[in-house]
């Protein structure tokens, strides 16, 4: 089923003609649980990958052992705890039985079980795009997929997943490889995405606040306060950054969201050229702030939050931020920036 965004509560480019010429085309990939196939673009779907190219491993994480969770028992502590949070529970009777809470620790302790890892860790498949799913991806000529590996650990100094991105041709894989080397151990749970097949969708974005020039910005803030929510109780007030601006979730191309620091500009660090927001991945599609960008088609959806269309994915960046994935705008051979948001 496809994913469609409600439109905007109102044309901010009509109220603000200035921002027409800094709108940007972003690709909403509304991930949703499914069990998608190498020929599909996904989140943590499996790779399209040669039988005779070596899978990437993580050369700062070599064996023999690691402190982490085993992905078995994250994936086990996951369908633990949708079961508990669905069937009937009394008043103050606790949500997991004895077993199952030892269980649930197991799976969500990241950091005193040491683990047996043979060799240096294996990549785990995040992402994989394909050009006739999503014709908007950028890509060098004669290639049509993009894929996004990364290892499970925080990495200094940003302590994100150390990201690993490629591009084919998808013609040029005629023996696909059948098994994929999986991690005996990884960083944590909320590195693990959950399979989810994908229904991308283009939006217009324009840039967050602080991105526009100062008068602009100064004057979509007057307009905001104009709102004036104190004295008009019957009316919504809407945002410029939340609602009219950025589009949460995982996304393709766009503006960058921002919160917490302040990175920009950013440049390439290998020609020094500019770079734009290739890929943004986050844990929630949509949140109380951002409630208006909730697709038609989950609106009926009363569930926990948490359990919800919104969470498709179980990945959690940072302390629920978002991992944001930029390319130089000059080679698509030049290292990408990664930073989060």
């Amino acid at each position: 089923m496809a994913r469609t965004t409600p439109p905007r509560p109102l044309e901010v480019a009509v109220l603000f003609p200035e921002l027409v010429p800094l709108a940007r085309t972003a690709v909403r990939l509304h991930p949703r649980p499914g069990a998608p196939a190498v020929a599909d673009s996904s989140i943590g779907g499996p790779l399209l990958w040669p039988a005779d190219e070596p899978w990437p491993t993580c050369p700062d994480h070599a064996g023999p052992r690691h402190r982490g969770v085993a992905p078995d028992d994250v994936l086990l502590s996951r369908r633990i705890l949708a079961e508990a949070w669905a069937r009937p529970r009394a008043e103050g009777t606790d949500l997991l039985t004895p077993d199952e809470q030892v269980i649930v620790d197991r799976g969500s302790d990241s950091g005193s079980t040491r683990i047996a890892q043979d060799g240096p860790v294996p990549l785990v498949p995040v992402v994989q795009l394909y050009a006739a799913d999503v014709p908007e991806l950028p890509r060098p000529a004669g290639t049509d997929l993009l894929q996004l590996l990364w290892c499970p650990y925080n990495h200094a100094p940003d302590y994100l997943p150390a990201v690993q991105l490629l591009w084919r041709a998808s013609a040029d894989v005629t023996e696909p490889l059948a098994v994929v080397p999986r991690p005996s151990v990884i960083g944590r749970a909320d590195y693990l995405p959950a399979p989810c097949v994908l229904h991308p969708e283009a939006v217009t974005e324009y840039p967050a606040p602080h991105e526009l020039p100062e008068d602009l910005a100064e004057r979509i803030e007057e307009w905001e306060v104009g709102q004036n929510p104190q004295e008009r109780e019957d009316i919504d007030v809407v945002d410029y950054q939340y609602d009219l601006s950025l589009a949460p979730g995982c996304k393709l191309g766009g503006h960058a969201p921002w919160s917490f620091s302040d990175p920009f500009p950013m440049a390439c660090s290998e020609c020094g050229a500019d770079v734009r927001p290739l890929l943004t991945i986050d844990g929630a599609e949509w949140d109380g702030g951002a409630g208006s960008w909730r697709p038609v088609e989950d609106a009926g959806y009363d569930g926990l939050h948490f359990l919800g269309p919104a969470c498709a994915t179980q990945l959690t960046i940072g302390r629920g931020y978002d991992l944001q994935i930029y390319g130089c705008t000059a080679s698509y051979d030049h290292p990408h920036l990664q930073n989060m948001q």
